[in-house]
């Protein structure tokens, strides 16, 4: 079993430490209008 890593930590993890987070879109993809519009300029 020496190929396989050891997840002692991971089973023992504490997940009520972690934080609350929201997770928003930083790149959205751009609308049809918008490509039409770089296509013409």
């Amino acid at each position: 079993m020496a190929d396989r890593p050891d997840i002692s930590e991971v089973r023992s993890f504490d997940q009520t430490k972690l934080k609350k987070v929201e997770t928003t879109e930083k790149n959205p993809l751009p609308t049809k209008e918008t490509i039409e519009a770089e296509k013409k300029g």
